[in-house]
């Protein structure tokens, strides 16, 4: 989700610096998605409106979905889908006062994973934290989220945000965080001991200058993150990540991206843009808009704010 802030400055940083190979070399394509696929908006009027949206996650059964919208206060929120159709979202429970924002469902879809400014226990309740940190939440019985959990000092350093927390079937915890000494966004992850999680480690893949937002398989077997503007992949085999790969022309095509996830069934990659060319094109044979004509155009989905877009992937089965 940063990446919609950050991702110009970083590019074009990287694209200067000397040795930046990745910006360079011709890139090297992962075979997970048909060429001629394209993407499509998801549920557009729902998810895709004229605002900012990104982050998509789903309940395991596919039939709830959450996300994050806003510019400034980040919001969190959720709709169902009744006789295959979406309904109009609401907030959840916990958000709309804080910055909330990218949601992730456990694979039992029996816990929320997010990251929020909202204070801890300790701190004055009216203020929010300078550094975005990583939450959770659980759902009761009756459906219902419960009341936030900061997670421990493992997982969230003191003025150090942390960000797209994404969860294995294990319970290893993924997510991305700038820290001191490392350049630009790196990834990071904690393992879950049974009753803590254990000390955080960097993810480490050849080939890319970062690694950010990323989407961890079920069973770890790969994982899907962003690099620079770009989605790209990589696997693990014999214990080790494999070189990583762009995910597809159709899916990089210069536009902004980022928040890929993968739908609980394996088979969608969702993820964010403000992609517009190949959704949108003026008729130039038709007179120049006037003014309402241009505020129409604005209020579409297409007016460069980010989008959710979703394009068939296949993947190793988990």
């Amino acid at each position: 989700m940063i990446a919609r802030f950050i991702k110009n400055i970083f590019v074009a940083t990287l694209c200067l610096a000397p040795g930046a190979a990745f910006c360079q070399d011709a890139p090297k394509y992962a075979s997970v998605i048909d060429t001629a696929d394209r993407p499509r908006v998801f549920a557009p009027g729902i998810f895709s409106t004229p605002y900012s949206e990104w982050s998509l996650s789903f309940a395991p059964d596919g039939q709830t979905a959450y996300s994050s919208l806003g510019a400034i206060y980040w919001t969190i929120i959720c709709s169902k889908k009744q006789n295959g159709v979406w309904q109009k979202p609401q907030v959840v429970p916990f958000s709309g006062r804080f910055r909330d924002t990218d949601p992730f469902i456990s694979r039992d879809g029996k816990r929320m994973y997010f990251i929020s400014s909202r204070p801890t226990a300790d701190m004055p309740q009216d203020k929010p934290q300078r550094a975005m940190h990583i939450w959770y939440a659980d759902q009761s019985a009756n459906g219902d989220w419960g009341t936030p959990h900061h997670l421990d000092s493992a997982v969230n350093l003191a003025g150090v945000g942390n960000y797209a927390p994404s969860v294995s079937a294990k319970g290893t915890l993924f997510y991305c965080s700038r820290r001191k000494g490392l350049t630009g966004m790196q990834s990071f992850y904690n393992e879950w001991l049974g009753d803590h999680y254990g000390p955080a480690k960097q993810l480490l893949i050849k080939g890319a200058a970062e690694i950010q937002d990323p989407f961890i398989a079920p069973d770890e077997s790969y994982v899907v993150f962003l690099n620079g503007a770009n989605i790209m992949i990589s696997f693990k085999k014999d214990g080790q990540w494999t070189e990583a790969e762009n995910i597809g022309a159709q899916v990089n095509d210069g536009g902004g991206n980022s928040s890929p996830s993968i739908s609980p069934d394996g088979k969608w990659l969702y993820y964010s843009s403000d992609r517009v060319q190949g959704f949108y094109k003026r008729d130039l044979t038709k007179p120049a808009l006037n003014y309402d004509q241009v505020v129409q155009e604005n209020n579409s989905p297409f007016n460069a704010n980010g989008n959710i877009l979703m394009i068939p992937i296949h993947l190793p089965k988990s």
